[in-house]
């Protein structure tokens, strides 16, 4: 088997250069490659790329992800997460491809209330989860074998992340303000890697297994909550702070160009139904993410 994988070096990416080399011969690409085209800015030479390589699976991790930029880089936004997702999914279906494709919890809009299941309302807040949920819709209209997983709060050892920015911060200051009405739980990159590695050899064997689904990790914390557990963490392995106190506050207390959602929780009941799993809790994967890089600097 023959997987396309495009987005090599971002954090999703880059764990999927891992998970997915087991099932076939994986070839990866991204914006800079020069062989071929794996640039989403760019969909007609992304198409001949597609067609030259004939592949059975593409795996899109690519995406235009800066939030509050995409208030005013609208038409780029546009382009990297709708238009060039609609090229992938008409080249997939025409050479009966499956298409793996991440979108985001931004499609809903955050209001108070239960963790959001597949089947609920879409309403994005702002214009980042707009081109998301556009680009979902140009997959569920061109393409009948994908798999569409939306995720939240996702990080990775491996690039900028929160958890570094507060404890870099933590070292330096001491007081911050953190906010804690956002809720919802930090996903590793490295989890929704593996599980996707899982979920693409089920769905390979049972086609009826295509659709879109919730994946995170289990369990919810605010900002606030992920904040404390990294400090805590970083205190137990003896990391000194600065950090005396760390103040809860509101997101109208910290204006950005971007809406966000309050309510990022996902229902992932489909998910681990569907492909038999048990998805860990966040704590778990940010602890892990945690000794890795604190090794790395202590």
């Amino acid at each position: 088997m023959h997987i396309l994988l495009l987005g090599k070096n971002g954090q999703v990416g880059w764990e999927l250069q891992r998970a997915l080399a087991p099932l076939g011969t994986v070839t990866a690409l991204s914006r800079e490659s020069q062989s071929q085209c794996g640039d989403l800015s760019c969909p007609e030479a992304l198409a001949g790329t597609i067609r030259a390589l004939k592949p059975d699976v593409i795996v899109n991790a690519a995406a235009y992800t800066a939030v509050d930029k995409a208030e005013t880089e609208r038409e780029q936004a546009q382009l990297v997460n709708t238009t060039s997702v609609e090229v992938l999914a008409k080249e997939a279906a025409a050479i009966g491809a499956w298409l793996v494709h991440y979108s985001t919890d931004y499609v809903f809009n955050g209001a108070d209330g239960p963790p959001w299941s597949e089947q609920d309302a879409t309403s994005p807040l702002n214009h980042y989860g707009a081109t998301k949920l556009a680009g979902e819709q140009a997959v569920l209209a061109h393409c009948p074998q994908h798999l569409i997983f939306r995720t939240s709060w996702v990080y990775a050892a491996r690039g900028n992340n929160f958890a570094k920015t507060m404890l870099h911060l933590a070292r330096e200051h001491s007081e911050l303000n953190v906010i804690s009405d956002q809720v919802g739980a930090p996903t590793g990159a490295e989890l929704i890697a593996d599980v996707t590695a899982h979920a693409l050899r089920m769905a390979l064997q049972q086609p009826s297994l295509a659709g879109i689904y919730h994946l995170a990790a289990s369990g919810e914390t605010s900002w606030h909550g992920y904040a404390g557990f990294v400090f805590e963490q970083a205190r137990s392995r003896g990391i000194e702070l600065a950090l005396q106190t760390c103040s809860a506050i509101s997101s109208a207390q910290w204006p950005v160009p971007a809406k966000r959602p309050l309510n990022s929780r996902l229902d992932c009941s489909k998910l681990e139904e569907s492909f038999g799993l048990t998805l860990p809790h966040w704590q778990q994967g940010v602890a892990r993410m945690l000794t890795e890089i604190l090794e790395q600097t202590h």
